[in-house]
């Protein structure tokens, strides 16, 4: 008698790990191969599992299923939440996939999307287990420092700028590896701090996910990119403390608190040089010091809202509200109101949102699409404030060492 031969899908990476009475079937695919979709498709088919989990997160699964997500976004509400950056990290991860389907004919993450719908034709629940993408962003934008945070951000930006095709090696080492990896480009690899957040701290958040999987699974099916099999595999087995307790430390992304304590710093400091002109120099110098700092922070941030092509009124309000920079809540910047105004007076229309993807690749497109003009307003409105900051700062100090 002849053993049956063994299953399509064996033949690709995967790794089998049974724990408290569940076995885990961890298939390692690539993002752009059509042989891993097939092997999707085979292992589901088979009906050797209960449960199908998938290196997703809602977001990027609805992006995969839904293609008027985008068209779908209380823009306004993305400014008003400070989530402009998740936005830009999402934008950046699309735009980038939209290249990779145009230069390897397959859309990357086909092979889940595909477990998805194949899970649910067949009536199997289906786990999201990957880190929401905008927490995996804030997450490892905060373990940078300064020159950190803007090295990765001009990676995004020239990741979503660039209309290079990837060559055989660049393909080859994507297929081995992780989508959010590759976006963050060779950055992830030369910054450990990185590479902890986008891949490691994702090996082991998948692996508390799968340990949750509801009560009633026995047979799991895992489809992961093959950079994560091997760390998942290792969590899964080894880790002992209480997934709950690993989600909520993986979970948590505080606020960037070293910069924003050196913003109060400065501001203070500014301030005081003020106020020791008022008393070194008497009023008249006290007034041209005041004078000095609203006329150059205004004109940064008023110019950086021009750079962006921003309504008139939004100009204004960029160059009346950056002065006010002591007296501002947290989180509320000339950028805000900037993005605010345009997004009132130039709101975008639903096709703006559908041809964002497109638009996102190339300069031009983000000035003509509306929002991403929005975001060039709310991000080069910043910067323009920023830097005056920086310059009216160093033109009063110059004054009083005078």
């Amino acid at each position: 008698m002849t053993d049956s031969p063994a299953p399509a899908w064996r033949s690709q990476p995967h790794a089998i790990v049974e724990r408290d009475g569940v076995r885990y079937t961890l298939l390692g695919t690539a993002h752009v191969s059509q042989s891993s979709v097939e092997a999707v498709d085979d292992a589901i088919a088979s009906g050797a599992f209960d449960t199908v989990a998938v290196e997703l997160d809602q977001s990027r699964l609805q992006a995969l299923t839904d293609p008027d997500a985008l068209a779908k976004l209380d823009l306004v509400q993305v400014i008003r939440k400070g989530k402009v950056a998740m936005f830009a990290a999402n934008l950046a991860l699309a735009s980038y996939q939209r290249r990779l389907a145009e230069q390897l004919g397959i859309e990357p993450g086909a092979e889940l999307k595909r477990a998805v719908s194949a899970a649910r034709e067949r009536d199997l629940r289906v786990e999201l287990i990957d880190r929401e993408v905008g927490l995996t962003f804030r997450r490892a934008s905060s373990s940078l420092g300064f020159f950190g945070k803007l090295k990765l951000a001009s990676g995004l930006v020239a990741g979503l700028l660039s209309s290079e095709q990837m060559d055989e090696e660049e393909i080859e080492k994507l297929k081995e590896g992780d989508i959010l990896e590759s976006t963050f480009g060779e950055f992830a690899q030369s910054s450990p701090a990185l590479y902890e957040s986008v891949i490691a701290e994702r090996d082991r958040y998948m692996a508390a996910r799968l340990r949750q999987v509801p009560a009633g699974s026995k047979e799991v099916l895992a489809v992961v990119g093959a950079g994560h099999l091997a760390g998942l595999a290792r969590h899964l087995a080894e880790e002992t403390q209480a997934p709950v307790e690993i989600r909520a430390r993986l979970e948590d992304a505080p606020p960037p608190r070293g910069m924003r304590w050196i913003g109060t710093v400065i501001t203070l400091l500014i301030l005081a040089m003020i106020a020791w002109g008022f008393w070194q120099g008497g009023a008249d110098v006290g007034r041209q010091l005041v004078l000095e700092w609203a006329l150059i922070t205004a004109g940064g941030a008023a110019l950086g809202t021009i750079l962006a092509a921003g309504h008139p009124l939004g100009v204004i309000a960029a160059a009346i509200s950056a002065p006010l920079k002591p007296f501002r809540p947290p989180g509320v910047s000339p950028g805000l109101f900037s993005a605010l105004i345009e997004a009132h007076f130039r709101k975008p229309a639903y096709g703006d949102f559908l041809a964002l993807r497109d638009d996102a690749g190339s300069l031009r497109g983000w000035y003509r699409n509306r929002v991403s003009r929005t975001l060039l307003n709310f991000i080069l409105t910043n910067l323009g404030s920023s830097a005056g900051v920086w310059v009216a700062g160093l033109r009063i100090a110059g004054q009083l060492m005078a």
